[in-house]
């Protein structure tokens, strides 16, 4: 077949068709680079590339990986591409493993472990790009940890490079607290450690609950859940076991403090809530009632007096399959993807994604232990994959 005559189309016709090719196959803008030379120099452009991210919005679900409860142990290393492209060679291995803790901003997350050492590892599966973190000053027992873009003005479209946050939230080994602590990219250090304490009321009311509730412990540890985090603005919000509290962590004035849950309590999600970035940037809670299994998506709203607002319900027996829905193995939320309005459920079928405003439903994996799914979120264009090297190759 004749290459096709690429000079009967005006570039700026091109770039308009090409603009519309969908960021979540990239596959199809590859595929168009390879056309031809011109095809190829238009689509690497920088101001293409501009056009293409600021046209489509929030980057896409390129892929994902998880991460267990703590008695589980740790998942294979992989990463698990939702494309047509290969997955991203994953850089950890048997002899070097490695936990997920977070996928934000084009970056991953890792905590490594080198022989008896162990370091945070921020690693760009796009570009290739690692950065080594040293561990924080914390005695951790059980932890989460998010990963941020650190860059003035940046509107997270396309995240590469650049300095960049990490937050470490656990709690102590020794002390059995909530401990918070920033590292930044841009000075190398860890931010002192702040712990949450009695000091907060609404945390203590709490505290006092659940050890009312639980009557052979006698004391009571607030276990940091290893779930992805939301983050909004200056804050990241986790949740904490043994209690249905949220704590929250303002990195920007290193402040921990909780806030109270949707009523009437977690505990009718049987434990599984994602925490989620809502469209108008608010914190959202996804959870799914154990005796009903509908879906219940709250929204709090902090116009006036902070209140939470039940937004949807929805009836997931009738949206995806599950095989014994009733039997203790029915569904369970364990991620949401923001920009895009995904929420991750694991049935006994599989590992499903939930579109909010269509209602489509995916299978993205088989049956398996999913506590977390980190979701990787990134524009992926030839200028940053293999085509890279064709392009100084043919000099365009």
């Amino acid at each position: 077949m004749a290459p096709p005559r690429t000079n009967l189309i005006d570039d700026d016709v091109l770039a308009e068709i090409l603009l519309r090719l969908p960021p979540g196959e990239p596959e199809h803008l590859f595929r168009a680079a390879l056309v031809c030379k011109p095809w190829l120099r238009l689509i690497c452009l920088p101001a293409f590339r501009s056009q293409y991210r600021a046209f489509h919005g929030a980057p896409p679900l390129l892929g994902l990986l998880y991460r267990n409860q703590v008695c589980d142990g740790d998942p294979a290393p992989r990463f698990a591409s939702t494309t047509s492209l290969p997955d991203f060679p994953h850089p950890a291995s048997d002899r070097c493993p490695a936990r997920p803790l977070d996928c934000r901003h084009g970056r991953v997350l890792l905590h490594v472990s080198h022989d008896s050492d162990v370091d945070l590892l921020v690693w760009d599966p796009v570009t290739g790009d690692r950065r080594v973190v040293p561990d924080p000053d914390v005695d951790w027992m059980v932890y989460t940890a998010a990963v941020l873009c650190a860059a003035a003005g940046c509107d997270h479209l396309d995240c590469h490079g650049g300095p960049f946050r990490v937050v470490f939230l656990a709690t102590d080994d020794r002390e059995e607290v909530v401990k918070a602590t920033v590292y930044s990219s841009a000075t190398g250090a860890w931010s002192p450690p702040v712990s949450l304490d009695d000091s907060c009321e609404c945390y203590a009311r709490h505290k006092r609950d659940a050890t009312a509730e639980m009557m052979f412990f006698s004391s009571y540890i607030p276990y940091v859940q290893p779930r992805r985090v939301a983050a909004i603005g200056d804050a990241v919000y986790f949740t904490i076991s043994r209690s249905s509290a949220i704590a929250k962590y303002d990195w920007g004035e290193n402040r921990l403090s909780v806030i109270d849950p949707p009523p009437p309590d977690t505990e009718v999600y049987g434990g599984f809530v994602s925490l989620m970035v809502m469209e108008d940037n608010s914190l959202g809670l996804a959870g799914v009632e154990d005796s009903t299994s509908s879906l219940h998506i709250w929204s709090r709203t902090v116009k006036g007096a902070a209140k939470w607002v039940q937004c949807m319900v929805i009836d997931l027996e009738k949206a995806m399959p599950m095989a014994n829905p009733r039997e203790g193995h029915g569904a369970y939320v364990v991620g949401f993807a923001e920009g895009v309005g995904v929420i991750f459920v694991r049935t006994d079928a599989g590992l499903f994604t939930l579109e909010l405003k269509s209602g489509l439903v995916k299978k993205v994996d088989e049956f398996g232990v999913y506590f977390s799914v980190l979701p990787y979120m990134s524009f992926y264009t030839p200028d940053r994959g293999r085509l890279s090297s064709l392009a100084r190759l043919t000099d365009v």
